[in-house]
């Protein structure tokens, strides 16, 4: 296969960047669309040209790191991460735009990398439990409903890769705080806290300059863990009840 790639390059926070073009030659179907990208930075660095800074952990579909807005969309034309969107999904000599998640509070750092980092302060403003000191409880000592810690797993998927952020004309990050504040809000062990985190994960939220939810769905369409919209409906109503109960 042979791709035109337009791709996003910015030396760093305070450059304007611009869009540069590239060829991408003997791309292989099979190949990851990171694997590709591999190769069109090896082909750069022997020619003596800085090579696309790009982030990637896992590889696996498991940290989110690989955030990629291919042809405008999140993570590509299917719905998983970029690490797990193969080249067999696209057209030999279509020309392929790739860019960094666009969103005030995720700013680019170099390239395609953006700083992710204000999902991880709202994570710390209450994503968490209580937990006294000591040995493990017993694991049936609070029983709970299958239906129940199955909508809390369901919500445990999200891996905050932001391609809900990405997605969102407005850059709203309702879809991941939703599901960190419901996969604890639903759980015995989340009670303690369920009104101050969703009150500080909220806040949290509104400070790091995300914007509001106007309900179109697109979060839930490029989510590659499929979180559902319906936590949002959910963390609003812990929300509703959290502004009017008494503070802790």
């Amino acid at each position: 296969m042979k791709l035109t790639l337009k791709v996003w390059r910015q030396k760093n926070p305070t450059d304007s960047g611009r869009f540069v073009e590239y060829q991408a030659n003997n791309i292989f179907p099979d190949m990851s669309f990171l694997e590709m990208l591999d190769v069109v930075n090896d082909g750069l660095m022997s020619n003596g040209q800085e090579p696309i800074a790009f982030d990637h952990d896992c590889r696996e579909g498991i940290c989110g790191s690989c955030s990629l807005v291919i042809n405008g969309r999140a993570h590509g034309p299917t719905r998983g991460t970029t690490c797990q969107t193969y080249m067999r999904n696209f057209t030999d000599g279509q020309t392929l735009v790739i860019e960094p998640w666009r969103a005030k509070a995720f700013p680019v750092l170099r390239d395609l990398v953006c700083d992710r980092s204000a999902f991880d302060r709202i994570t710390q403003a209450g994503g968490y439990i209580s937990s006294n000191v000591g040995g493990a409880p017993d694991g049936n000592a609070l029983p709970i409903a299958k239906v129940i810690s199955d909508k809390a797993m369901d919500a445990a998927e999200c891996i905050g890769c932001g391609a809900c952020v990405a997605a969102c004309k407005n850059a709203s990050a309702m879809l991941f705080v939703a599901a960190k504040v419901s996969h604890l809000g639903m759980l015995p062990q989340g009670q303690p806290e369920r009104t101050a985190r969703v009150r500080k994960m909220v806040s949290q939220m509104d400070d790091e300059g995300f914007g509001a939810c106007t309900n179109q769905y697109e979060c839930e369409a490029a989510c590659p863990k499929e979180i559902s919209a319906d936590f949002i409906a959910r963390m609003n109503g812990d929300y509703l009840w959290a502004s009017v109960a008494p503070e802790e």
